[in-house]
């Protein structure tokens, strides 16, 4: 027999609301009063920058980190200091947060779209190669909710081809593609501390890389064109102030203190919902490859079955789901659908540009739901209701 729906007047799954977001305590508090009270907030006399880039940095086993104002910003200082010029083409998913492609196109680099695999809504390296041009300057890795892209392959068709390999890790803290962090495998890569981010200060970014030049052009970019050792008024490149406040390094020092341990249960409880949901007649999970030996969680993201979803419309399910007591969201709109981004295209090459990414597509209109990482810090129990009210909804179209 089927429960009612509480969308419906029936009683929900769950009451309970999840864990706050951000989370924060001690050590946040002490370390921006220890900023406050030094009078050293930013600019000249850095004190805690410096020690979350190097922080930061060996976390995810780079060599060098460049704090900027926010990861948007600092994925287009990546993209200008590994050479992408305007006019010079960046292949990257459309399966990703619209600012993967206006941090080409602020300075009229082109995003080329190249479709996702279905599994996992990751760049699909199989479909990378035929899309490269004698104007492609660079790949984008984008490490969609912590999941790491197939750096393996991506790597492999990069030096092939002569391309950067860039990374967005926006949502990826302390996710490992093979035993190393994500952000240090390719030429430069970059990350956001935006509100919703597993470290969080409200907002900023980060820049890694392990080549000391790539590092010190895109210190000079973030500068105002200063260079490193240099004087206070040498400008040496055209450059912008786009620099981190002491108190954000501050309140992300605080923050790294508990990354550790919130990762790994987010971990556990992923694991955990993946073998609850798995068997949910309807509902297909995630692929994780057996390389990808830390993932971040910033997102979980399961799937309506391809073959249900005539019958089962995504914004309905949602819906549904939300009435039980479990907030899922629909997720992004593929960008090669994006009329601004296509737009914005066609006014930097003078072309009209269309790019088929139907796997993409079907994932954003008809079956991709996303669970914020939040809701993986709650306990052992909240998973089961997660996967009871999947299942009680599931079950009502059948």
């Amino acid at each position: 027999m089927k429960e009612e729906l509480a969308i419906h007047g029936g009683r929900p799954v769950r009451s309970k609301p999840f864990p706050d977001w951000p989370v924060y305590g001690e050590p946040e508090e002490r370390l921006l009063l220890e900023v406050l009270h030094s009078g050293k907030w930013g600019g000249v006399g850095r004190i805690k920058l410096p020690e979350f880039e190097e922080k930061f940095a060996a976390y995810q086993n780079a060599e060098h980190a460049v704090t900027v104002v926010n990861g948007t910003i600092g994925l287009t200082i990546a993209l200008q200091a590994a050479g992408v010029m305007p006019g010079d083409e960046v292949i990257m998913p459309p399966y990703t947060f619209i600012a993967t492609a206006t941090s080409c196109l602020i300075f009229g680099a082109i995003p080329v779209f190249v479709d996702v695999e279905a599994d996992t809504s990751l760049l699909d390296p199989a479909k990378v190669e035929s899309a490269i041009t004698t104007r492609t300057k660079a790949i984008v890795a984008v490490h969609i909710g912590g999941a790491p892209s197939n750096l393996t392959e991506l790597k492999k068709i990069a030096k092939k081809h002569g391309l950067r390999l860039i990374e967005d890790s926006a949502q990826a803290a302390g996710s490992q593609w093979e035993g190393i962090g994500v952000g240090a495998q390719g030429d430069i890569g970059t990350f956001s501390f935006q509100s919703s981010k597993n470290i969080s200060a409200g907002e900023g970014g980060v820049i890694l890389t392990n080549d000391e030049q790539l590092a010190d052009t895109a210190w000079s970019l973030a500068n105002v064109g200063r260079i490193r050792q240099g004087a206070w008024y040498q400008h040496e490149h055209i450059g912008w102030n786009l620099r981190m406040t002491e108190f954000q390094a501050a309140v992300l020092l605080g923050q790294m203190s508990r990354l550790d341990e919130q990762a790994a249960k987010r971990e556990r409880n992923a694991k955990l919902l993946t073998e609850l949901l798995v068997d949910i007649d309807g509902i297909k999970v995630m692929r994780r490859d057996p390389r990808i030996t830390r993932h971040a969680y910033h997102l979980y993201i399961f799937r309506i079955d391809p073959e249900r979803t005539d019958r089962v419309n995504k914004n309905e399910f949602i819906d549904r789901i939300n009435a039980e007591g479990i907030q899922a969201t629909a997720g992004y709109v593929s960008l090669n659908q994006n009329k601004a981004l296509l737009n914005e295209i066609r006014k930097w090459t003078g072309e009209s540009r269309s790019y088929s990414c139907p796997v993409s597509e079907k994932a954003c209109d008809k079956e991709v739901l996303w669970l914020h990482q939040n809701m993986l810090l709650a306990e052992e129990e909240d998973m089961y209701d997660i996967a009871r009210a999947v299942r009680k909804v599931m079950r009502s179209y059948q």
